[in-house]
């Protein structure tokens, strides 16, 4: 009997390993499923659900995280949805699934766990919606996701919305009132690094609307003077943003009282 020696072709063009026999032919594929790839499987092997029924065998509370509910198909772990989404999905132990059922679950798995993580983030400080959505795009990125997930952003920005976490205009204001409080900063600067963040023309023109360069300009030449002699600082100041002539008056008129 002919032994077929790793690489070696075969009439149908097919690869052999090494001491398989022409009476036993396994090709890569087949020898793959057949002892695995060496990868760690999360959940079942889509190939142990070929041809059986699919059934919700148990639900075990996450070790980890309480709040999550490990779902187990067929006795075995395939994924995990937090409590709320086993009540509305309506999951429960001997409860036969479809292939396309079980799909949409990995697929509300996903967004549970993405949405928790994104919520924690907002709860940290004012963010933008263009900030939450490249946060979403580097946790999906460094999770090696290379599927388009802009249904899944767009559901958790817009229930992130909805629930009052997440307001462009709210994280404006916040932007501004914190932006170089004691260093002083022009609105052409702030402007800039508003539109940067995503917020519109329109609710950047509402929450400059009551700044004034002057006070700026002020808290700067207060800490700058001692450092630079009049060019010096107005050159400084014109680079930060501010107009030429503000600078300009308030440099010159410095010694004189504000």
């Amino acid at each position: 009997m002919e032994i077929y020696k790793l690489k070696d072709n075969v009439p149908d063009g097919r690869k052999l390993k090494k001491n398989v026999t022409d009476g036993d032919v396994l090709d890569e594929r087949k020898l793959k499923k057949k002892v695995g790839d060496g990868r760690s499987n999360d959940g079942l092997n889509d190939s142990s659900l070929d041809g059986k029924k699919l059934i919700i065998t148990n639900l075990k509370t996450g070790v980890k995280n309480p709040n999550r509910v490990n779902v187990y198909v067929n006795d075995e772990y395939v994924f995990s949805l937090d409590v709320t989404q086993v009540v509305d999905l309506k999951v429960k132990v001997g409860k036969e699934i479809s292939e396309e059922d079980l799909q949409n679950y990995k697929n509300e798995s996903e967004y549970g766990k993405l949405y928790q993580r994104a919520l924690e983030w907002v709860l940290i400080r004012p963010r933008s919606k263009k900030e939450l959505y490249d946060y979403l795009y580097r946790k999906r990125v460094q999770g090696n996701h290379v599927a388009n997930d802009s249904g899944l952003f767009e559901r958790i920005v817009e229930r992130l919305v909805l629930k009052g976490y997440v307001d462009d205009e709210r994280f404006a204001e916040w932007y501004v009132e914190n932006r170089f409080v004691k260093k002083g900063v022009s609105q052409k600067r702030l402007r800039m690094e508003l539109i940067k963040k995503g917020i519109t023309s329109e609710v950047i023109d509402e929450v400059l609307a009551n700044r004034n360069d002057e006070d700026e300009i002020k808290k700067i030449i207060s800490r700058k003077r001692a450092k630079y002699d009049d060019q010096k600082l107005m050159a400084y100041l014109c680079s930060q943003g501010f107009k030429y002539d503000t600078v300009r008056k308030l440099v010159e008129g410095n010694g004189m009282e504000w």
